[in-house]
């Protein structure tokens, strides 16, 4: 790598740590040992978070659990309430059906609880339902999928999906950016989603830093099985690889079986979202799958948090700021052999 590319690099690094730090507030803006009491600063802020409250009730939904990304989701935001006296979770049931959804939605602001964390099926056909808690005085977070409407949340808990793409861009940069002639393939997901465009988006962008491009680009489903598909497809059609992104590791799961049918290992690949399996596979060192670039499945999680910190009048105590800021956007870190064992316990099974 040049010694440009290689300060450039240093400094997109550099940044992303920032960013993990940043990212951090929310995950630990509750957290707090009693080692740290006594402490000056905001230290005590932390632990007033921490104290129970005022009871608060949330009912959560987000789609059915058919990957393992989703069902991560909901298990996060059960284990995040389980830390908490005064929060009572009412979770139901996950579903697929946009208009069940608005039902469960509907039940939720007829019980009268103090809060609403939704990951929609469809944030557009959610808002209206969303908006109508807001207007009865119920705290909404919204999760992953946006609304229509910036007035149908009082929160939005994000990931990075533009994030995703320049991570990976930038990764493969790093190991292939003195090679200007370099194949590099992408294994997307659904083509017609916003996320898998903002995630190709922030790839090709990353690539352009360095000289590379997309060669070749199939698209599959999120699914092991069109992971698997597409992947035979892309392998036929490219006879030399040097690296390929795959935008989810759910679908991974079929890519590596694909690559694996094909004997072919003359790349190296990053996945993304960050499934324990795909941590395993690179905790292997035998694998052509080398790094993955996480995609949070701990957003509802956060959202449980923010949920509570609202209904009892609370702000995030790492922040100067008397509010819960309104939008949180995640990173979207690399993980390699070199740093997963920091993530592996926290990740999602595919």
């Amino acid at each position: 790598m040049s010694a440009t590319r290689q300060r450039r690099f240093r400094r997109l690094t550099s940044t992303a740590i920032a960013l993990v730090g940043a990212g951090a507030l929310v995950a630990g803006c509750t957290g707090n040992s009693d080692d740290d009491e006594g402490s000056d600063g905001g230290t005590q802020a932390v632990s007033d978070n921490d104290d129970t409250g005022e009871t608060v009730t949330i009912g959560f939904s987000a789609p059915a659990a058919d990957h393992g990304w989703m069902a991560g989701i909901t298990e996060a935001a059960r284990a995040e309430a389980d830390n908490y006296d005064d929060v009572e979770l009412v979770v139901a049931e996950g579903t697929n059906d946009v208009a069940a959804q608005i039902s469960q939605v509907e039940t939720f602001i007829n019980d009268g609880v103090d809060a609403i964390v939704l990951l929609p099926f469809d944030g557009a056909a959610l808002t209206p339902v969303a908006l109508e808690a807001m207007e009865a005085g119920i705290t909404v977070i919204n999760i992953d999928r946006e609304f229509d409407s910036p007035f149908a949340a009082r929160a939005t808990v994000l990931g990075d999906n533009y994030g995703m793409g320049v991570s990976a861009g930038t990764y493969i940069c790093s190991r292939l950016g003195d090679q200007p002639d370099a194949v590099v393939a992408e294994i997307a997901g659904i083509d017609s989603l916003p996320l898998t465009q903002d995630r190709s988006q922030g790839f090709a962008d990353a690539l352009s830093d360095c000289g590379l491009e997309v060669s070749n680009r199939v698209a599959a489903e999120f699914t092991v099985e069109s992971g698997e598909e597409v992947t035979s497809n892309l392998l036929q059609a490219a006879p030399q690889i040097d690296a390929i992104w795959n935008h989810d590791d759910d679908q991974g799961v079929g890519v590596l079986a694909a690559i694996q049918n094909a004997g072919r290992d003359e790349f190296f690949m990053v996945g993304g979202a960050g499934s324990a399996n795909a941590m395993r596979e690179i905790q292997s060192g035998e694998s052509v799958l080398e790094a993955t670039v996480i995609y949070p499945h701990t957003q509802a999680a956060d959202g449980i948090r923010l949920a509570r910190l609202i209904a009892q009048d609370k702000a995030m105590s790492d922040l100067v700021e008397v509010e819960v800021p309104r939008t949180v956007v995640l990173n979207a870190p690399v993980v390699t052999a070199d740093n997963v064992d920091q993530y592996i316990d926290n990740a999602f099974e595919s």
